[in-house]
């Protein structure tokens, strides 16, 4: 009788998060957010609250918050690509006081 590999524990650990994972559009949007826009804008913007399909998305500068709602009905297109469903209507776009991104880095 031989004895079966040791399972790796991040799976386990994997699938108690997904279990624990509230379930909501913000929710999902956030767990895809990084790959439906990238690294770099994941790193300026993130989504932060969900209002009858409208995300607010919270970024680092003015800057950004102007360029993403440019970019927004591109990026609605792929967010509800990657969700499998129209869920994402409009994206609202806006800049956060220094302070709130000083913790992060």
């Amino acid at each position: 009788m031989s004895r079966r590999a040791p399972r790796p524990v991040s799976l386990g650990v994997a699938a108690f998060v997904d279990e624990l994972a509230p379930l909501t559009l913000l929710a999902e949007v956030q767990r895809l957010w990084a790959s439906v826009v990238g690294e770099a804008v994941a790193e300026q913007a993130t989504p932060t609250a969900d209002r009858g399909g409208t995300l607010t998305i919270t970024c680092k500068s003015a800057v950004w918050a102007q360029e993403l709602d440019l970019m927004g009905p591109a990026v609605v297109e792929r967010l509800n690509s990657a969700l499998g469903r129209d869920a994402v209507a409009a994206l609202r776009c806006s800049s956060a006081p220094p302070r709130r991104w000083a913790a992060e880095g």
